[in-house]
C-alpha cells in the first residue's frame, strides 16, 4: 500500500484515482470544486483535502491530472500548492498534457526542494481511464520513474520512460499530431463515402481490416455517422494540445503543415458551437459545408 494524493478529478482523474483506491492504496484527493472530491470519497472511500498542500502532506506519491499549464502551476506552487506539503524524498507525477516548458520549470523547482518530478501524460481517453487501459509516456530521472511505475500500472496498459524531464510531454505532442491527421483523414473518408452514395458502415467494415484501420476508425466511425459527438475528448482541449505542438515546432524547427491546418478546422468546429464536442466532430464540419 502506498500513501497517495491525487489532484484533479475530471473525466480522467476521477476514474484513475478510483483505480488506485480499489488497488488498496491509501488515497487522498483534491479538486478545485470541493463537491467533486466529496462525491469521489462517497463513491470510492479514501479521504479528501481542501488544498493540494494538505493532500500532499505525508504522501509518498502525488499524482495530478488537471487542465493546462496554469492549472498545473496552481496545484504545485505557492503556500497551498502540493510542493509546500511534500516531504523530502516524495515524488510528484504529472498526468496533465502541458508544455515541456512548464515541465522543466516544475522539475527544477521540485529538485531544489528535494522531491522528484515525473511528467507522465496519458493517451486513451475517458474510456481508457475508466477501464484502466491508458498508455503513459514518461520523462524524468530513472530512479523516480522506477518508483512511480508500479503505481501507474494500476491504470495503464503500457507505461514507458522515454527519456529525461520533458520527454513524456514531447511524446504526447507526437501522439496528438498523429491523432489530428488520423481524425481528419477518417472524416474525409466517411464524408466522401456518404456523398458517393455508399453505406459508411459497409465501407468501414471493409477498409478497417486493411492498411486504413486505426483506433479512431474502430471507436469513432459509428458515432460520427450517427451525428453523435457529446462524448470523448473535447475540441477545446485538443486545440490547447495542438497549440502546444505548434509552439514547440516553432522552437525546434519541425514542419507541421497538416497539424496547423487541422487546428484551424477545429477552430471552425468551435465556431459551430462544438467546443465541447468530441474531436471526431471534424466530420460534422465537413457535413455542414
Amino acid at each position: 500500500m502506498t500513501k497517495i494524493a491525487f489532484l484533479g478529478l475530471g473525466v480522467m482523474g476521477h476514474p484513475m484515482a478510483g483505480h488506485l483506491q480499489a488497488a488498496g492504496h491509501d488515497v487522498t484527493v483534491y479538486n478545485r470544486t470541493a463537491g467533486k472530491a466529496d462525491a469521489w470519497v462517497e463513491q470510492h472511500g479514501g479521504k479528501s483535502a481542501l488544498t493540494p498542500a494538505r493532500a500532499a502532506k505525508g504522501a509518498e506519491l502525488i499524482m495530478a491530472c488537471v487542465g493546462n499549464d496554469d492549472d498545473l502551476r496552481s496545484v504545485c506552487l505557492g503556500d497551498e500548492g502540493a510542493f509546500a506539503g511534500m516531504d523530502a524524498g516524495s515524488l510528484f507525477v504529472d498526468h496533465t498534457t502541458v508544455s515541456s516548458k512548464v515541465t522543466h520549470e516544475l522539475y527544477a523547482s521540485a529538485k531544489s526542494q528535494g522531491v522528484g518530478f515525473v511528467d507522465a501524460p496519458v493517451s486513451g481517453g475517458q474510456a481508457g481511464a475508466e477501464n484502466g487501459q491508458l498508455s503513459i509516456m514518461c520523462g524524468g530521472d530513472q530512479t523516480d520513474y522506477d518508483q512511480a511505475e508500479p503505481v501507474m500500472n494500476v491504470y495503464a496498459k503500457l507505461c514507458r520512460r522515454i527519456g529525461d524531464s520533458g520527454a513524456g510531454q514531447l511524446t504526447k505532442m507526437a501522439n496528438q499530431i498523429a491523432i489530428a491527421g488520423l481524425v481528419q483523414g477518417l472524416s474525409e473518408a466517411l464524408h466522401f463515402a456518404t456523398r458517393a452514395g455508399l453505406d459508411g458502415r459497409d465501407v468501414v467494415e471493409v477498409i478497417s481490416q486493411g492498411a486504413a484501420g486505426s483506433w479512431q476508425m474502430a471507436n469513432r466511425y459509428e458515432t460520427m455517422l450517427d451525428d453523435h459527438f457529446d462524448h470523448g475528448f473535447a475540441v477545446d482541449w485538443m486545440r490547447k494540445d495542438l497549440g502546444i505542438c505548434l509552439d514547440t515546432a516553432d522552437e525546434n524547427g519541425a514542419s507541421l503543415p497538416v497539424t496547423a491546418l487541422v487546428d484551424q478546422f477545429y477552430k471552425d468546429v468551435q465556431k459551430l458551437g462544438g467546443g465541447r464536442w468530441d474531436t471526431s466532430s471534424l466530420y460534422k464540419r465537413l457535413q455542414s459545408n
